[in-house]
């Protein structure tokens, strides 16, 4: 048999996209070439290759071998390539016969020795595999997340030969037991009753989770707006079993890879201020997930707000509002996810005081002007609630007597009010259209006047508007509400005060 198919995925995101490897023999001037826009990488995996199976006791074919990986305008980079092409030269020259070829899909390097070594991104392979109704057959090492995918069938081999011995069904290996994935309950971040004052603030946070709105809070230094944040943590429910597996595939394509305890725990990324907006919105080549992508169906926290610089800030707006990054490269166009909360904190003003205590305040009101311009128009107007943390005070501090609901009580809230978000529309109340706030979110003509006289007062946009619905809505929900009253709708006013002295 001259020519051989096999199967293999390309780095491509999260879609991974099916690879045809066509291996075809000929006479001729004896020679490997590997056509299909591989890379060096790939390229290089002739040489593994020839002397894997010398090494395994085979014969590399004294021919023209010629291989293609279709599609050809697809481009092709990694190591795993190594194993699906062996297996084809093998099936293509007679040294293995077999019929099970279509059944599977390979993903493997080849040592000289012929030993397999693992690779990563293996997870978006498997789930893509599974999809098409395949089984993926693995390096030994590479299966740490993809037996966390339900009905998936993989197998795993530490070499060649173990491979061929399946196939050729000598000696069939055992797929390997499915992990059934928990979701391991644990107490990350602040919890809410360890926060002494900011009553106002942990109700915003309350509400920014349950509809998965974002969050501002500025306020000056030691007022607790990180440990706010943090908070959120504690009080986020799991993810549903489809966005674990989202969230699984993407910080499998990280070098840290994902870890698998971590399985329905919301990602909560916190980059630092210096970092660029390549790291943030992702790049290289091929192109790899950012913390935006990191963060989906997530938190993306970005502390000391207008410290970032200014440009990798406004590269966030598109992917508030699509939901989906686009990264776009020679050669290279990779769309990676971006559905995240994205809660941020800042100070009022370079000195780090509030506007509110003008005797400790410093700063002229141009430059309190100045530095809030950090802050472009269009990324604040993306911000659903903007909060003013004050600081508190030592009396408020010291006072134990104090108490509010824990994290536990607040998450139970949030549950339930998420639950009734996706039984009443299949979604949170944060991507609802305009056509679906009037459908899901009616209110009284008491709560349109406030509505029209609110957006008059702090001359909201259309958007900003809008986002005042939808916050009412998660209020009503909290409530147990079906209708929007006027209460609502003057509690989500409230939460527009971040920069008011």
């Amino acid at each position: 048999m001259p020519l051989a198919i096999t199967y293999t995925r390309a780095y491509a995101g999260m879609t991974s996209p099916l690879v045809t490897v066509e291996t075809h023999i000929s006479n001729g001037l004896p020679g490997l070439h590997i056509v299909g826009l591989a890379q060096t990488a790939v390229k290089e995996s002739k040489e593994r290759v020839r002397s894997a199976l010398l090494n395994s006791q085979f014969k590399f074919p004294a021919r023209r071998i010629t291989i293609n990986l279709a599609p050809a305008e697809l481009p092709k980079s990694g190591s795993h390539y190594d194993l699906a092409i062996a297996i084809g030269i093998l099936v293509a020259s007679g040294q293995l016969q077999t019929t099970l070829l279509e059944q599977y899909e390979f993903a493997g390097e080849l040592a000289l020795s012929g030993s397999l070594r693992p690779v990563h991104g293996t997870l978006p392979f498997t789930l893509a595999a599974t999809r098409a109704d395949r089984a993926i057959l693995l390096a030994k090492g590479s299966e740490s997340c993809a037996n966390l995918i339900e009905k998936a069938t993989v197998y795993t081999a530490t070499h060649v030969l173990e491979v061929l011995s399946h196939l050729d069904k000598s000696a069939p290996l055992t797929p390997i037991d499915p992990e059934q994935p928990h979701y391991h309950a644990s107490c990350e971040g602040t919890l809410l009753e360890t926060i002494r004052g900011h009553q106002h603030a942990k109700r915003a946070l309350e509400i920014a989770v349950s509809g998965q709105h974002h969050l501002l809070m500025c306020g000056p230094p030691g007022a607790g707006k990180t440990l706010l944040a943090n908070s959120i943590k504690s009080i986020v429910p799991p993810l549903t079993t489809a966005q674990a597996e989202d969230v699984a595939a993407i910080t499998s394509l990280t070098s840290r890879g994902f870890e698998p305890q971590r399985w329905q725990h919301p990602p909560f990324r916190a980059p630092h201020h210096t970092a660029s907006n390549i790291a943030m919105v992702g790049g290289s080549r091929p192109p790899t997930p950012g913390e935006i992508s990191l963060a989906h169906h997530g938190v993306l926290f970005l502390d000391e707000l207008t410290e970032f610089q200014r440009h990798v800030l406004d590269c966030l707006r598109q992917p508030l509002e699509a939901r989906k990054i686009t990264i776009s490269r020679a050669g290279h166009q990779i769309e990676f996810p971006a559905h995240f909360q994205l809660i941020a904190a800042m100070n009022p003003c370079l000195c780090g005081q509030s506007e509110k205590n003008a005797n400790e305040c410093i700063c002229t009101p141009a430059q309190i002007a100045q530095y809030q311009a950090k802050l472009s128009g269009p990324l604040r107007d993306r911000f659903d609630l903007q909060l003013f943390i004050p600081k508190i005070s030592t009396q408020d501090l010291l006072n134990s007597s104090v108490t509010s609901d824990t994290s536990q009580t607040v998450k139970a809230r949030v549950q339930q009010a998420q639950a009734r978000q996706r039984h009443r529309q299949a979604k949170l109340n944060v991507d609802l259209s305009t056509a679906e706030l009037t459908k899901y979110a009616p209110f009284d003509q008491r709560g349109q006047k406030l509505l029209t006289e609110g957006g008059q007062t702090f001359q909201l946009s259309g958007r900003s508007l809008q986002k005042m619905i939808r916050i009412a809505r998660t209020i009503a929900d909290l409530a147990g509400d079906e209708r929007i009253n006027y209460e609502h709708i003057a509690e989500a006013f409230s939460y527009k005060q971040a920069f008011q002295p």
